[in-house]
Protein backbone atom coordinates (compact mmCIF):
# COMPACT_ATOMS: atom_id res chain seq x y z
CA UNK A 1 0.00 0.00 0.00
CA UNK A 2 2.83 2.40 0.82
CA UNK A 3 4.34 1.75 -2.59
CA UNK A 4 1.01 2.40 -4.31
CA UNK A 5 0.51 5.55 -2.26
CA UNK A 6 3.96 6.76 -3.21
CA UNK A 7 3.26 6.11 -6.89
CA UNK A 8 -0.05 7.99 -6.58
CA UNK A 9 1.69 10.96 -4.97
CA UNK A 10 4.21 11.16 -7.80
CA UNK A 11 1.42 11.53 -10.38
CA UNK A 12 -0.72 14.59 -10.95
CA UNK A 13 -4.10 12.94 -10.46
CA UNK A 14 -4.38 14.08 -6.87
CA UNK A 15 -3.88 17.70 -7.92
CA UNK A 16 -6.85 17.86 -10.28
CA UNK A 17 -9.34 20.57 -9.23
CA UNK A 18 -12.87 21.18 -10.44
CA UNK A 19 -11.76 24.36 -12.24
CA UNK A 20 -9.43 22.25 -14.37
CA UNK A 21 -12.24 19.92 -15.33
CA UNK A 22 -14.44 22.85 -16.37
CA UNK A 23 -11.63 24.26 -18.49
CA UNK A 24 -11.16 20.87 -20.16
CA UNK A 25 -14.68 21.39 -21.45
CA UNK A 26 -13.71 24.84 -22.75
CA UNK A 27 -10.67 23.32 -24.46
CA UNK A 28 -12.88 20.68 -26.05
CA UNK A 29 -15.20 23.39 -27.38
CA UNK A 30 -12.30 25.35 -28.88
CA UNK A 31 -10.92 22.25 -30.56
CA UNK A 32 -14.37 21.35 -31.86
CA UNK A 33 -14.78 24.80 -33.41
CA UNK A 34 -11.31 24.62 -34.93
CA UNK A 35 -11.27 21.04 -36.23
CA UNK A 36 -14.90 20.11 -36.87
CA UNK A 37 -16.18 23.53 -37.93
CA UNK A 38 -12.98 24.95 -39.42
CA UNK A 39 -13.22 28.25 -37.52
CA UNK A 40 -9.70 29.70 -37.75
CA UNK A 41 -7.85 26.53 -36.70
CA UNK A 42 -4.48 28.28 -37.02
CA UNK A 43 -5.51 30.41 -34.04
CA UNK A 44 -7.73 28.15 -31.98
CA UNK A 45 -5.64 24.96 -32.01
CA UNK A 46 -2.54 26.55 -30.37
CA UNK A 47 -4.76 28.46 -27.93
CA UNK A 48 -6.65 25.30 -26.99
CA UNK A 49 -3.49 23.28 -26.42
CA UNK A 50 -2.00 26.08 -24.34
CA UNK A 51 -5.19 26.17 -22.28
CA UNK A 52 -5.09 22.40 -21.80
CA UNK A 53 -1.51 22.63 -20.56
CA UNK A 54 -2.52 25.42 -18.17
CA UNK A 55 -5.14 23.11 -16.66
CA UNK A 56 -2.95 20.08 -16.09
CA UNK A 57 -0.82 19.63 -12.95
CA UNK A 58 2.48 20.46 -14.63
CA UNK A 59 5.66 21.30 -12.81
CA UNK A 60 8.03 24.19 -13.44
CA UNK A 61 6.98 25.17 -16.97
CA UNK A 62 6.38 28.80 -15.93
CA UNK A 63 9.15 29.12 -13.34
CA UNK A 64 11.45 32.12 -13.83
CA UNK A 65 15.18 31.44 -13.99
CA UNK A 66 17.22 31.47 -10.80
CA UNK A 67 20.92 31.58 -10.06
CA UNK A 68 20.97 27.77 -9.97
CA UNK A 69 18.73 26.71 -12.86
CA UNK A 70 17.10 27.89 -16.05
CA UNK A 71 13.46 28.90 -16.18
CA UNK A 72 10.60 26.80 -17.51
CA UNK A 73 9.91 26.53 -21.22
CA UNK A 74 6.83 28.71 -21.18
CA UNK A 75 8.52 31.36 -19.07
CA UNK A 76 10.69 32.07 -22.10
CA UNK A 77 8.00 31.61 -24.76
CA UNK A 78 5.60 34.01 -23.04
CA UNK A 79 8.27 36.69 -22.98
CA UNK A 80 7.27 37.27 -26.59
CA UNK A 81 3.97 38.62 -25.26
CA UNK A 82 5.31 40.37 -22.16
CA UNK A 83 8.07 42.10 -24.13
CA UNK A 84 5.64 43.02 -26.92
CA UNK A 85 7.48 41.04 -29.59
CA UNK A 86 4.81 38.69 -30.95
CA UNK A 87 2.00 41.17 -31.83
CA UNK A 88 4.20 43.42 -34.02
CA UNK A 89 5.63 40.34 -35.77
CA UNK A 90 2.09 39.18 -36.53
CA UNK A 91 1.44 42.63 -38.02
CA UNK A 92 4.54 42.21 -40.19
CA UNK A 93 3.00 39.07 -41.66
CA UNK A 94 -0.43 40.67 -42.02
CA UNK A 95 1.10 43.56 -43.95
CA UNK A 96 3.00 41.19 -46.22
CA UNK A 97 -0.14 39.14 -46.89
CA UNK A 98 -2.49 42.07 -47.54
CA UNK A 99 -3.10 44.03 -50.72
CA UNK A 100 -3.78 47.66 -49.80
CA UNK A 101 -4.89 48.36 -53.38
CA UNK A 102 -8.66 48.24 -52.71
CA UNK A 103 -8.53 51.00 -50.08
CA UNK A 104 -6.25 53.12 -52.31
CA UNK A 105 -8.58 52.64 -55.27
CA UNK A 106 -11.63 53.59 -53.23
CA UNK A 107 -10.61 55.86 -50.30
CA UNK A 108 -14.22 56.06 -49.13
CA UNK A 109 -13.66 52.65 -47.60
CA UNK A 110 -11.70 54.41 -44.86
CA UNK A 111 -15.05 55.67 -43.56
CA UNK A 112 -16.31 52.10 -43.17
CA UNK A 113 -13.17 51.09 -41.30
CA UNK A 114 -13.60 54.12 -39.07
CA UNK A 115 -17.28 53.41 -38.43
CA UNK A 116 -16.47 49.92 -37.20
CA UNK A 117 -14.43 51.50 -34.38
CA UNK A 118 -17.75 52.55 -32.85
CA UNK A 119 -17.82 49.13 -31.22
CA UNK A 120 -14.49 49.87 -29.55
CA UNK A 121 -15.76 53.05 -27.90
CA UNK A 122 -19.13 51.51 -27.04
CA UNK A 123 -17.30 48.69 -25.28
CA UNK A 124 -15.05 51.10 -23.40
CA UNK A 125 -18.09 52.95 -22.08
CA UNK A 126 -19.86 49.71 -21.19
CA UNK A 127 -16.84 48.25 -19.41
CA UNK A 128 -16.32 51.45 -17.42
CA UNK A 129 -20.02 51.48 -16.47
CA UNK A 130 -19.89 47.97 -14.99
CA UNK A 131 -16.92 48.74 -12.78
CA UNK A 132 -13.67 48.38 -14.71
CA UNK A 133 -11.08 51.13 -14.38
CA UNK A 134 -10.42 53.41 -17.36
CA UNK A 135 -7.22 51.58 -18.44
CA UNK A 136 -8.96 48.21 -18.06
CA UNK A 137 -11.98 49.44 -20.00
CA UNK A 138 -9.75 50.77 -22.79
CA UNK A 139 -7.96 47.43 -23.08
CA UNK A 140 -11.28 45.56 -23.11
CA UNK A 141 -12.67 47.97 -25.70
CA UNK A 142 -10.20 46.90 -28.38
CA UNK A 143 -12.01 43.54 -28.50
CA UNK A 144 -14.64 45.45 -30.49
CA UNK A 145 -12.08 45.91 -33.25
CA UNK A 146 -11.72 42.11 -33.60
CA UNK A 147 -7.94 42.43 -33.69
CA UNK A 148 -6.12 39.81 -31.62
CA UNK A 149 -2.54 41.17 -31.82
CA UNK A 150 -3.66 44.71 -31.02
CA UNK A 151 -5.76 43.45 -28.11
CA UNK A 152 -2.72 41.68 -26.67
CA UNK A 153 -0.50 44.69 -27.30
CA UNK A 154 -2.75 47.17 -25.49
CA UNK A 155 -3.70 44.76 -22.69
CA UNK A 156 -0.03 44.20 -21.94
CA UNK A 157 0.41 47.95 -21.54
CA UNK A 158 -2.81 48.95 -19.76
CA UNK A 159 -4.16 45.85 -18.00
CA UNK A 160 -1.64 42.99 -17.96
CA UNK A 161 -3.66 41.14 -15.30
CA UNK A 162 -6.52 40.88 -17.83
CA UNK A 163 -4.35 39.79 -20.74
CA UNK A 164 -5.66 36.22 -20.77
CA UNK A 165 -9.41 36.85 -20.97
CA UNK A 166 -8.99 39.83 -23.34
CA UNK A 167 -6.82 37.83 -25.73
CA UNK A 168 -9.06 34.78 -25.58
CA UNK A 169 -12.19 36.87 -26.20
CA UNK A 170 -10.59 38.73 -29.12
CA UNK A 171 -9.23 35.62 -30.83
CA UNK A 172 -12.35 33.56 -30.21
CA UNK A 173 -14.61 36.20 -31.72
CA UNK A 174 -12.22 36.60 -34.65
CA UNK A 175 -12.60 32.89 -35.27
CA UNK A 176 -16.39 33.14 -34.98
CA UNK A 177 -16.74 35.93 -37.55
CA UNK A 178 -18.66 33.62 -39.96
CA UNK A 179 -21.15 32.85 -37.18
CA UNK A 180 -21.60 36.24 -35.50
CA UNK A 181 -21.70 38.63 -38.43
CA UNK A 182 -24.18 37.16 -40.98
CA UNK A 183 -27.34 37.45 -38.81
CA UNK A 184 -26.52 41.10 -38.06
CA UNK A 185 -25.80 41.81 -41.73
CA UNK A 186 -29.09 40.25 -42.85
CA UNK A 187 -31.05 42.03 -40.13
CA UNK A 188 -29.81 45.48 -41.16
CA UNK A 189 -30.05 45.11 -44.95
CA UNK A 190 -32.79 44.42 -47.45
CA UNK A 191 -32.63 41.77 -50.15
CA UNK A 192 -32.31 44.53 -52.73
CA UNK A 193 -29.39 46.14 -50.89
CA UNK A 194 -27.58 42.83 -50.69
CA UNK A 195 -27.86 42.57 -54.49
CA UNK A 196 -26.08 45.88 -55.18
CA UNK A 197 -23.23 45.34 -57.62
CA UNK A 198 -20.27 47.66 -57.26
CA UNK A 199 -18.09 48.90 -60.11
CA UNK A 200 -14.80 47.14 -60.65
CA UNK A 201 -11.91 48.80 -58.83
CA UNK A 202 -9.29 50.58 -60.89
CA UNK A 203 -5.83 49.07 -61.09
CA UNK A 204 -3.51 50.61 -58.50
CA UNK A 205 0.11 51.06 -59.54
CA UNK A 206 3.06 49.79 -57.54
CA UNK A 207 4.25 53.37 -57.04
CA UNK A 208 0.92 54.32 -55.47
CA UNK A 209 1.11 51.40 -53.07
CA UNK A 210 4.68 52.25 -52.03
CA UNK A 211 3.85 55.92 -51.48
CA UNK A 212 0.71 54.95 -49.55
CA UNK A 213 2.60 52.61 -47.23
CA UNK A 214 5.34 55.13 -46.51
CA UNK A 215 3.11 58.19 -46.16
CA UNK A 216 0.33 56.59 -44.10
CA UNK A 217 2.85 54.93 -41.77
CA UNK A 218 4.52 58.29 -41.13
CA UNK A 219 1.23 60.11 -40.51
CA UNK A 220 -0.14 57.37 -38.23
CA UNK A 221 2.99 57.26 -36.09
CA UNK A 222 2.97 61.06 -35.79
CA UNK A 223 -0.66 60.90 -34.68
CA UNK A 224 -0.35 58.02 -32.18
CA UNK A 225 3.25 57.25 -31.18
CA UNK A 226 1.98 54.66 -28.69
CA UNK A 227 1.14 52.24 -31.51
CA UNK A 228 4.37 52.81 -33.43
CA UNK A 229 5.55 49.20 -33.21
CA UNK A 230 2.32 47.81 -34.70
CA UNK A 231 1.99 50.44 -37.39
CA UNK A 232 5.64 50.25 -38.44
CA UNK A 233 5.60 46.47 -38.81
CA UNK A 234 2.28 46.50 -40.70
CA UNK A 235 3.53 48.89 -43.34
CA UNK A 236 7.02 47.41 -43.46
CA UNK A 237 5.47 44.05 -44.31
CA UNK A 238 3.33 45.66 -47.00
CA UNK A 239 6.30 47.54 -48.47
CA UNK A 240 8.26 44.29 -48.64
CA UNK A 241 5.33 42.78 -50.53
CA UNK A 242 4.93 45.58 -53.03
CA UNK A 243 8.43 46.91 -53.73
CA UNK A 244 9.38 43.97 -55.96
CA UNK A 245 12.99 43.63 -54.79
CA UNK A 246 12.55 41.83 -51.46
CA UNK A 247 10.66 38.71 -52.51
CA UNK A 248 12.55 36.43 -50.11
CA UNK A 249 11.82 38.71 -47.15
CA UNK A 250 8.19 39.08 -48.17
CA UNK A 251 7.74 35.31 -48.43
CA UNK A 252 9.43 34.81 -45.06
CA UNK A 253 7.06 37.33 -43.45
CA UNK A 254 4.05 35.68 -45.15
CA UNK A 255 5.02 32.14 -44.21
CA UNK A 256 7.78 31.12 -41.80
CA UNK A 257 7.74 34.15 -39.52
CA UNK A 258 3.99 34.54 -39.11
CA UNK A 259 3.46 30.77 -38.82
CA UNK A 260 6.03 30.29 -36.05
CA UNK A 261 4.87 33.37 -34.18
CA UNK A 262 1.21 32.29 -34.47
CA UNK A 263 2.04 28.97 -32.76
CA UNK A 264 3.94 30.64 -29.93
CA UNK A 265 1.43 33.48 -29.54
CA UNK A 266 -1.55 31.13 -29.48
CA UNK A 267 0.09 28.83 -26.94
CA UNK A 268 1.10 31.85 -24.83
CA UNK A 269 -2.49 33.08 -24.81
CA UNK A 270 -3.79 29.62 -23.92
CA UNK A 271 -1.36 29.19 -21.03
CA UNK A 272 -3.00 32.18 -19.33
CA UNK A 273 -6.31 30.28 -19.16
CA UNK A 274 -5.71 28.49 -15.88
CA UNK A 275 -9.05 27.57 -14.31
CA UNK A 276 -8.62 29.40 -11.00
CA UNK A 277 -7.73 32.66 -12.73
CA UNK A 278 -10.01 32.29 -15.73
CA UNK A 279 -13.25 31.25 -14.02
CA UNK A 280 -13.77 34.62 -12.36
CA UNK A 281 -16.66 37.05 -12.69
CA UNK A 282 -14.41 39.66 -14.33
CA UNK A 283 -13.38 37.18 -17.02
CA UNK A 284 -16.95 36.18 -17.76
CA UNK A 285 -17.97 39.84 -17.96
CA UNK A 286 -15.15 40.55 -20.44
CA UNK A 287 -16.26 37.68 -22.66
CA UNK A 288 -19.89 38.84 -22.49
CA UNK A 289 -18.98 42.45 -23.24
CA UNK A 290 -16.78 41.25 -26.11
CA UNK A 291 -19.64 39.69 -28.04
CA UNK A 292 -21.68 42.87 -27.65
CA UNK A 293 -18.69 44.90 -28.84
CA UNK A 294 -18.28 42.76 -31.92
CA UNK A 295 -21.96 43.15 -32.75
CA UNK A 296 -21.79 46.93 -32.40
CA UNK A 297 -18.75 47.13 -34.69
CA UNK A 298 -20.40 45.00 -37.35
CA UNK A 299 -23.64 46.96 -37.21
CA UNK A 300 -21.88 50.33 -37.31
CA UNK A 301 -20.01 49.41 -40.48
CA UNK A 302 -23.19 48.25 -42.25
CA UNK A 303 -25.16 51.33 -41.16
CA UNK A 304 -22.35 53.65 -42.29
CA UNK A 305 -22.49 52.08 -45.76
CA UNK A 306 -26.26 52.67 -45.86
CA UNK A 307 -25.73 56.28 -44.81
CA UNK A 308 -23.13 56.75 -47.54
CA UNK A 309 -25.63 55.39 -50.06
CA UNK A 310 -28.18 57.94 -48.90
CA UNK A 311 -25.90 60.86 -49.74
CA UNK A 312 -24.01 59.49 -52.77
CA UNK A 313 -24.99 58.36 -56.25
CA UNK A 314 -22.22 55.76 -56.32
CA UNK A 315 -23.85 52.92 -54.41
CA UNK A 316 -22.01 50.66 -51.97
CA UNK A 317 -23.21 47.21 -51.08
CA UNK A 318 -23.84 47.60 -47.33
CA UNK A 319 -22.60 44.06 -46.69
CA UNK A 320 -18.99 45.21 -47.10
CA UNK A 321 -19.44 47.58 -44.15
CA UNK A 322 -19.21 44.59 -41.83
CA UNK A 323 -15.64 44.03 -43.06
CA UNK A 324 -14.61 47.24 -41.28
CA UNK A 325 -13.70 45.15 -38.26
CA UNK A 326 -10.02 44.36 -38.51
CA UNK A 327 -10.22 40.57 -38.53
CA UNK A 328 -8.13 40.15 -41.70
CA UNK A 329 -9.14 38.48 -43.95
CA UNK A 330 -11.92 36.61 -42.12
CA UNK A 331 -14.36 39.52 -42.10
CA UNK A 332 -13.73 40.30 -45.78
CA UNK A 333 -14.62 36.70 -46.70
CA UNK A 334 -18.04 36.92 -45.04
CA UNK A 335 -19.30 39.81 -47.20
CA UNK A 336 -19.02 38.02 -50.57
CA UNK A 337 -20.60 34.87 -49.14
CA UNK A 338 -23.64 36.83 -48.01
CA UNK A 339 -23.70 38.80 -51.26
CA UNK A 340 -23.73 35.65 -53.37
CA UNK A 341 -26.61 34.24 -51.38
CA UNK A 342 -28.66 37.15 -52.67
CA UNK A 343 -27.03 37.26 -56.13
CA UNK A 344 -24.74 34.38 -57.16
CA UNK A 345 -23.05 36.59 -59.75
CA UNK A 346 -22.09 39.33 -57.28
CA UNK A 347 -18.39 39.33 -56.39
CA UNK A 348 -17.57 41.53 -53.39
CA UNK A 349 -14.30 40.15 -52.04
CA UNK A 350 -11.96 42.83 -53.38
CA UNK A 351 -14.41 45.56 -52.41
CA UNK A 352 -14.63 44.13 -48.89
CA UNK A 353 -10.85 44.16 -48.54
CA UNK A 354 -10.96 47.98 -48.60
CA UNK A 355 -12.83 48.44 -45.31
CA UNK A 356 -11.02 45.41 -43.89
CA UNK A 357 -7.62 47.08 -44.40
CA UNK A 358 -9.04 50.37 -43.15
CA UNK A 359 -10.25 48.59 -40.02
CA UNK A 360 -6.76 47.28 -39.25
CA UNK A 361 -5.33 50.78 -39.50
CA UNK A 362 -8.23 52.27 -37.55
CA UNK A 363 -7.97 49.84 -34.65
CA UNK A 364 -4.21 50.42 -34.41
CA UNK A 365 -4.81 54.18 -34.28
CA UNK A 366 -7.45 53.82 -31.56
CA UNK A 367 -5.15 51.56 -29.58
CA UNK A 368 -2.37 54.14 -29.81
CA UNK A 369 -4.74 56.83 -28.60
CA UNK A 370 -5.85 54.69 -25.64
CA UNK A 371 -2.23 54.00 -24.70
CA UNK A 372 -1.50 57.74 -24.73
CA UNK A 373 -4.69 58.67 -22.88
CA UNK A 374 -4.78 55.95 -20.23
CA UNK A 375 -1.20 54.73 -20.03
CA UNK A 376 -0.23 57.17 -17.32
Amino acid sequence: METLLHVWETTGFGLIAWQMVVMWGVVGLLLYLAVAKGFEPLLLVPIAFGALLANLPTHGIMNPPTADEAGGLFYYITQGVRLEIFPPLIFLGVGALTDFGPVIANPRMLLLGGAAQFGVFATLITAAAIGFTSPEAAAIGIIGGADGPTSIFIANKLAPHLLGPIAVAAYTYMALVPVIQPPIMRLLTTQQERKIRMKSLRKVSRQEKLVFATLVMTICILLVPGASALIFMLFLGNFLRECGVTERLSKAAQNEIINVVTIFLGASVGITMGGEAFLQSATLMIIAVGIVAFGFSTAAGVLMAKLMNAVSKQQINPLIGSAGVSAVPMAARVSPVEGQRADPGNFLLMHAMGPNVAGVIGTALVAGYFISAFGG
